[in-house]
């Protein structure tokens, strides 16, 4: 196995997706061949992954992926001579299991490939005392390999002793320190971070990333500590059969949550995938077995899709005798109407009733399990799948059939089980892989 690092952090927000990027660009400067993964549920960051490095980047997840297709995935590193993987939330936040295995956790993933842990600390507001949270960190699971820490946000010099001072302390390896700079940060909206294909200077900003990386972190110590539990190549296993031959996936600022693995995998199977951009109001490909539509941000371009009428037209006659399936943003746009945040509603496909609204708002987030109670395309009636919901907006109207019965992380049934009305469907489930 391809010897890695995972990059981790206590929590979010403390700047690990900046390391992460500065890290995978500085070491493909130095002539390093660096394969990315994101642990967890997560379709920005592995965009920016592939920007900053040149290779996709696939999401780890034990919680929604069987182990096999797991193995199957960090095999894809088979070329590489080292892996980067970037976690989620905090290290050991994942599902409230007794078995930390399969838990969904980043800690989960580095402990089954055996990539020794780099936590990125914030150490804004204090000094030696977050060596306690590095000891913490190392010592909660003895099985985790832990390799040490990056300081991010460090006020001075002096600051910048303080803290190595308490590390040294504690053991602790540091591996480099990143002053405080405001102006390597990547900007937010309510998903996460403002999409990688939304910035203009983006390779501007990594290459700042890398050269600020590369002045203050030892990569050289950083590579030497990367290692990895020796497993025997395998190729990935299938998340799900594709769900059509030839498929019209929408692609724009308004559709772009799609995970790398589901399209490698459907089309190492022998679908074809055909992009289309509802925002340039293009129809989807008439010879399409299937339109889907994924998830994004519609909201934010709901005026734009009312006005796209070549879309809704190629749709719509798609959609007569052939399947259509949306989710998230892709279902919202299937349905009657959008009400945007400002309380503006903005008609949509109308191929189901659906009517959602952002201007009441409110987070629905977490894994799921659903069992369909009618066919997705070529995935049928029946089928178990894994995934997850991470949206903040409101179902006013959803008067069809619902598609399928879903439940939460903990068994618990769940409220959004999306609806179907002929071929058509749709779900605020995010498909990641089939039971």
């Amino acid at each position: 196995m391809t010897p890695g690092l995972m990059i981790a952090a206590p929590a979010s927000g403390t700047g690990k997706t900046t390391v992460m990027l500065g890290l995978l660009r500085a070491f493909r400067d130095a002539g390093v061949a660096v394969q990315p993964f994101k642990s967890g549920p997560d379709y920005i960051d592995p965009a920016f992954h592939r920007a900053a490095c040149g290779r996709t980047s696939f999401n780890l997840d034990s919680w929604a992926m069987p182990g096999a297709m797991l193995d199957g995935l960090t095999a894809r590193s088979h070329d590489a001579e080292l892996v980067l993987a970037e976690g989620s939330m905090g290290l050991f936040d994942g599902v409230a299991t007794d078995d930390a295995s399969g838990n969904g956790a980043s800690a989960d993933i580095a402990r089954r490939m055996g990539w020794p842990v780099v936590l990125v600390i914030d150490v804004s507001g204090q000094a030696q005392s977050a060596a306690a949270t590095a000891l913490g960190f190392a010592r909660y699971d003895a099985a985790l390999p832990f390799a040490g820490v990056i300081l991010n946000r460090v006020a001075s010099p002096r600051h910048e002793r303080l803290a190595r001072h308490g590390m040294a302390a504690q053991g602790t390896r540091v591996f480099g320190a990143l002053t405080r700079r405001g102006d390597l940060q990547l900007p937010e909206r309510h998903l996460g971070l403002v999409q990688a294909a939304e910035h203009a200077d983006l390779e501007t900003r990594i290459r700042d990333y890398a050269a600020f990386l590369a002045e203050h972190v030892d990569l050289a110590a950083l590579r030497s500590a990367a290692a990895a539990i020796a497993r025997t190549p395998a190729a990935a296993a299938l998340p799900i059969a594709p769900p059509a031959q030839r498929i019209a996936l929408a692609q724009d600022a308004a559709f772009s949550f799609t995970y790398p693995h589901l399209l490698e995998s459907w089309r190492a199977a022998g679908a074809e995938i055909l992009p289309f951009s509802p925002l340039a109001d293009e129809a989807p490909d008439p010879t399409a077995d299937l339109v889907w539509l994924p998830g994004g941000y519609p909201e934010l371009h709901a005026g734009r899709l009312a006005a796209a009428d070549t879309f809704r037209t190629g749709l719509r006659r798609h959609a007569e005798d052939r399947p259509v399936h949306g989710e998230c943003g892709g279902y919202m746009a299937l349905g009657e109407a959008l009400i945007d945040a400002e309380g503006v509603s903005h008609h949509m496909a109308g191929l189901l009733g659906l009517v959602t609204s952002y201007a009441k708002r409110r987070m629905h987030l977490g894994y799921r399990r659903a069992t369909l109670h009618a066919p997705i395309g070529g995935i049928a009636t029946g089928t178990a799948l894994t995934g997850h919901e991470f949206h903040y907006s409101t179902i006013l109207e959803q008067p069809d059939a619902p598609l399928a019965e879903v439940f939460d992380a903990q068994g618990d049934p769940v409220a959004e089980v999306g609806s179907h009305r002929g071929g058509v469907t749709g779900s605020f489930f995010h498909l990641i892989a089939a039971q």
